[in-house]
């Protein structure tokens, strides 16, 4: 597409300026993955079909972006109803920490990990091995959230002179002016970077807009009887974006081939099922790490919504089989044939 072709240039450029002193002091491994016994376990009741473990499964490492959220929910069901398995893959969960996930691949301390559209086109500015293979939703989730009960706040162009609630990216700011200005606004606003604490600042009334995800954060305020209103960014003359993708090293798939299609293959069945089967599908991930969600219902309400709103499958309500080609930037060689 060409919007989104446009976009990443705008972002790469912006990105070359920030990023191009950055670098890793992590040397790059180039080892072969391991082999190790995989335990013999069943397909969960919740599977519509049956799925058989291998005898011997290759360990493979997947860095998460975030703490963990219903974009993973598909990551969690394909390890649960033994997808991977049935693969020959004993696929390993990396938590967020402090090294971004384009790092851990690019220096080979993990095999696949979750990014966004701009996070490759960072990597890609800072010389970082990074290319983005698979893309979950079919339209991007951000958008810019306020208080529902703002009266003050209907549209971009009342944002002017107002405090947005960051996450220090640079591509935040180039986005919401433009937005701002789109609308007939001036794109004149205060910026704090406060990252995940930004929420809790435009709810409690010290921030007055922010960019969360509306099918996470915006459920969550929901529940928590704080709504959010959303101005979608794709109505202010801004292209869609990937908010969530999944990538690795060219050094991997071109050294690993046949283990990063056989990754997808199961991954893509983890998402099929999430996308027919929300409920069934939240419900296996809080059984993965039930530690991870105090509450419930919003990792069912989440996937839920990430189903109404259309994230998951195309016009015709099927479940995402490709994700469009970006060039060097993206590549679709890794997945299962449709």
């Amino acid at each position: 597409m060409k919007s989104r072709l446009i976009l990443t240039t705008l972002v790469t450029t912006i990105a070359a300026a920030v990023l191009s002193a950055c670098g890793s002091a992590m040397p790059a491994t180039t080892g072969t993955p391991a082999t190790i016994e995989a335990s013999s376990s069943s397909a969960s009741s919740l599977s519509p079909t049956t799925t058989t473990a291998t005898a011997t499964a290759t360990a493979t490492t997947l860095a998460l972006s975030s703490s963990p959220n219903t974009d993973y929910t598909r990551m969690y069901v394909a390890q649960q109803l033994v997808y991977y398995a049935a693969e020959g893959i004993e696929l390993q969960i990396v938590p967020y920490a402090t090294t971004a996930p384009e790092t851990l691949i690019a220096n080979g301390k993990a095999d696949f990990g979750f990014t966004y559209q701009a996070g490759v086109a960072y990597a890609r500015a800072a010389g970082q091995d990074v290319v983005a293979m698979f893309a979950p939703d079919q339209k991007g989730t951000h958008a810019i959230g306020a208080a529902a009960d703002r009266t003050d706040i209907t549209r971009p162009q009342d944002l002017d002179g107002m405090i947005y609630a960051g996450f220090g990216t640079p591509d935040e700011l180039p986005l919401l002016r433009t937005i701002i200005t789109n609308d007939g606004g001036t794109g004149d606003f205060t910026n704090v970077d406060l990252n995940t604490s930004a929420y809790a600042a435009v709810h409690g009334g010290a921030a007055d807009f922010t960019i969360p995800v509306t099918t996470w954060e915006g459920v969550q305020a929901k529940a928590a009887g704080k709504p959010m209103k959303f101005f979608a960014l794709t109505d202010y003359g801004f292209p869609d974006q990937y908010s969530i993708l999944l990538a690795s090293s060219r050094h991997f798939l071109q050294t690993q081939s046949d283990l990063a299609k056989r990754f997808l293959a199961a991954t893509q069945q983890g998402y099929a099922f999430a996308a027919q089967h929300p409920v069934a599908a939240a419900k296996d991930m809080i059984s993965a790490d039930a530690e991870a969600f105090p509450d419930p219902q919003l990792v069912i309400d989440s996937q839920q919504a990430l189903v109404d709103g259309g994230y998951l499958t195309d016009a015709n309500g099927e479940p995402l089989k490709t994700e469009p080609d970006w060039g060097s930037y993206y590549t679709n060689d890794y997945l299962p044939a449709p």
